[in-house]
């Protein structure tokens, strides 16, 4: 049985929806050290339909030479959940329909290895609310926006921080288990 682990790029508050505002920032190398940790044991890829359609076009005629972590993109087993048939094609994808935690809970129990899920805010909010996500990794860009889509809603969390870092961009990172486990 793998482990569901998730990383999220937001804003100080709290924003994720769009990307755009990492971009001014850069991206320090030891952020790809950290999330090459995250991705290292991982088995399969979950992402939500959003991510997923911004994820193919960008990802599947990138090479190595083009970013190192094109063979993990290309070449994993990507799960996506989402209610609509899927229009971009990209190697090794499988449908899941519409969130399922019991679908998800299958996926968790019947993976090779851990199950990575980038960006998907409201699906790692589900993943949050249902109990299926083990950790989160929070990349925290020291921006404020003030509007977009923030990660957390309304439903009360506890939980407790695993590890942290901070890069020289200013960009910190921040990883949260389940309390209790």
């Amino acid at each position: 049985m793998g482990s569901i682990h998730a990383h999220e790029f937001v804003t100080l508050d709290g924003f994720f929806d769009d990307p755009g505002f990492t971009v001014p920032f850069g991206f320090d190398p030891a952020m790809g050290e950290t999330l090459g940790a995250i991705t290292g044991a991982a088995s399969d890829i979950l992402l939500g339909r959003n991510t997923y359609e911004m994820f193919a076009p960008a990802w599947r005629d990138r090479t190595p030479d083009d970013d190192p972590g094109a063979p993990f993109f290309n070449e994993t087993p990507k799960h996506v959940v989402g209610a609509n048939p899927l229009v971009e094609e990209w190697n090794n994808t499988r449908p899941l329909g519409g969130y399922d935690p019991a679908a998800i809970a299958g996926l968790k129990a019947s993976a090779a290895g851990d199950v990575y899920v980038s960006g998907s805010g409201r699906l790692v909010r589900a993943l949050l609310r249902d109990g299926l996500l083990d950790s989160l990794h929070l990349f925290v860009y020291p921006v404020i926006l003030g509007r977009g889509e923030r990660l957390f809603g309304d439903d009360g969390l506890t939980l407790a921080l695993q590890e942290s870092q901070a890069y020289a961009n200013g960009v910190v990172h921040l990883a949260y288990g389940r309390a209790g486990d």
